[in-house]
Parts: structure tokens; sequence; C-alpha cells
């Protein structure tokens, strides 16, 4: 079971939920002081431990990695709800996303230039489908979602819950749902627009220990096989 909480401020509510935070990282801190040297040796469940807490409790430095959170899309769930009609005789209908993903976070190595992607495990990217902030999500203005865990699977299911809008939507959707296996979408999730749900970050809401998410990305790539397919197909060129 998730924690309860609630966005607007509650001194009782805040301070249990920051204790909760708290115990939390605690329970992370022996993962989370590893190098990034030792990412490459420890689990995936691990290598979440090490993202969240620092996260948390090493933002300053952590952010000078440029961590990015890449969701592989694996799988695709559109739900649509028939509502109820509403005073103007129009019927509301509720429409959601769940996509199955592969997480890995993206850190860069400013001292060698390069960068590398660790997988951190599976879950999954609940998003609703509408133009404005959906009340049944408890976010604050201009977030767009939180990332998580469940409790009793963590650190093995990771889940980001929050919404897009329907032009979004209509610019993915044939994306997804594409036939050619080698086109894919990814879900990013850049370092400047995540955020430990703590004091001091007010502008993001979540369950204790969660990550706010001020904007979502989606990427669509397709594969090399795909332009070497065109390129053969091309008329060569006399020379």
């Amino acid at each position: 079971m998730r924690s309860e909480y609630n966005p607007r401020f509650n001194p009782e509510l805040h301070e249990m939920n920051e204790k909760l935070r708290k115990d939390l990282m605690r329970s992370l801190e022996s993962y989370g002081a590893k190098t990034i040297g030792d990412l490459p040796g420890m689990s995936e469940g691990e290598r979440c431990k090490w993202f969240f807490w620092n996260l948390h409790e090493n933002l300053d430095e952590f952010r000078k990695l440029e961590p990015t959170l890449i969701g592989q899309i694996t799988r695709t769930q559109l739900c649509i709800e028939d509502g109820q009609l509403t005073s103007n005789q129009r019927v509301e209908v509720a429409k959601s996303l769940s996509l199955s993903c592969k997480w890995h976070v993206r850190l860069v190595y400013s001292a060698y230039q390069n960068e590398d992607a660790y997988s951190i495990g599976e879950g999954a990217a609940e998003l609703l489908i509408s133009d404005t902030a959906p009340t049944e999500l408890a976010l604050c203005k201009n977030q767009k979602a939180y990332f998580d865990s469940d409790s009793s699977l963590y650190p093995n299911q990771l889940f980001l819950h929050g919404w897009v809008t329907e032009a979004v939507w209509e610019a993915i959707r044939g994306h997804l749902y594409n036939p050619t296996p080698n086109c894919h979408t990814d879900l990013y999730l850049r370092d400047n627009s995540m955020f430990p749900v703590k004091p001091g970050f007010d502008f993001v809401a979540g369950p204790p220990g969660s990550i706010g998410i001020t904007n979502l990305e989606f990427r669509i790539s397709s594969h090399s096989a795909d332009r070497r397919t065109t390129r053969r197909a091309e008329p060569l060129l006399q020379r």
C-alpha cells in the first residue's frame, strides 16, 4: 500500500510524511553512498536505491551527472471509461494510458566525456489524458507526474503517475502502435525536471520518498536497419 498524502499544507501530515521519508532514506543510505564506479557491479534494485537516495540526499552533486530516467516502452494499454451525462447534456469520457516500461538511468561523466546507462528495474507509467490537470491526481501547479515505487515490491517495480494533454496523446499514439519492429518510443525524464518530494521543494507533491516530475518528454527512434533499407532502394549515383 502506498502512503496517503495531500499537497495542501497540513503541519501534522507534513511532519508524518517527512518522518517516513527520512526513515526510507536511512534504509537506502548504504547503497546511495556508493560511488558511480560501483554501479556496474550492483543489481538493478541496488542501483534504484542509489538513484533515489542521491536525488533526495545528494542533489547538488548528483545534478553534475546530468541524470536522465529513460522508460523503454514495451507494452501499451488505452483505457476509455464512459462517464455520466453532464448538465449540458454531454457525456464525459475519461481516457488513461498505461505504459509498461523498462527503466534505465543515464549518467554523464564529464571528466571522461562519455555517458553510460544502467538498468534500474521494470514498472509502468500510468498517464491520464486530459487538457486540464485531473483532480484525481494530487499534484501541484505545473507538475506533470511523480515517480515512486510500490513499497511491497520495492525496488523491483517502479511507477510513474501523471497526465498528458490530448495534443500530446494525438502526437504519440501512432508511434506507440506502430507495427514496425525497428521503431520504438521512450519516455524521457531529464534531470532538470526531477525534484525530490521533501521540504524546500513545495512545487512538487507525492508519497514520502517519491520524485516529482515537472515535464514529460517522449522520444521516437527508428533502428538503423530502416535507414539501410532506404539507402539500398535509392539508385546509385553515376561517377
